[in-house]
């Protein structure tokens, strides 16, 4: 982990965790069945930060991924539209933050699934061709993946998403990581299929 360019950013970070966190709250979203929401952006968070060393994060791009994974679910599930993120963006960077606010929105956009009315209409083709190409977002989406497979294995019995996951995961990798614009690192991959083993 990248501890000193970690900590020199982290009261940022902070900041940008605690509204993403608050406005997941605003709209009565939990995670699981009463966890807040707020327990699976951290999780999120805690893969893009085991995996910095492996991906090209720098000075300037580092608040700009936290603001991006942080907020990754935002437009799916909370009642904000895509200029509203932006707009929260450039309210962090008056506070002193420094996010590229277009680049973290496409990233968050890209993200974001289709409409559709079964799980393969939302996460189709154009979906997974709109990670691919927008820079990073395909490491954004592998942090979302970990932490769901995470949390759905830490009981026993597992969760029922598990086997879900478990059956999409080789079309997952293929559409996610394949001729990404950002390469997703082999070690993500790897982790990944080694957290949905039985």
């Amino acid at each position: 982990m990248r501890t000193s360019l970690l900590a020199a950013h982290q009261a940022h970070i902070d900041l940008i965790a605690t509204r993403a966190s608050e406005l997941h709250a605003s709209v009565n979203q939990f995670y699981g069945n009463d966890l807040p929401y707020a327990f699976h952006l951290r999780l999120a968070a805690s893969y893009l930060t085991r995996f910095s060393d492996e991906i090209p994060m720098d000075e300037d791009n580092i608040e700009t991924l936290y603001a991006a994974i942080y907020f990754h679910d935002s437009l799916e599930d909370t009642r904000i539209t895509y200029n509203d993120l932006k707009k929260l963006f450039q309210q962090f960077n008056q506070q002193g933050c420094s996010i590229h606010e277009v680049e973290a929105a496409e990233m968050v956009y890209a993200l974001t699934n289709d409409k559709g009315r079964t799980r393969a209409e939302r996460a189709g083709e154009s979906y997974y061709q709109g990670i691919r190409t927008t820079p990073f977002a395909s490491i954004l989406k592998f942090c979302d993946r970990m932490a769901n497979v995470r949390f759905s294995t830490l009981f026993v019995p597992e969760q029922r998403m598990v086997q879900v996951y478990r059956e999409e995961n080789p079309h997952f990798v293929q559409s996610v990581a394949t001729d990404a614009v950002t390469p997703v690192p082999q070690s993500m991959i790897d982790e990944l299929s080694q957290l949905l083993k039985k």
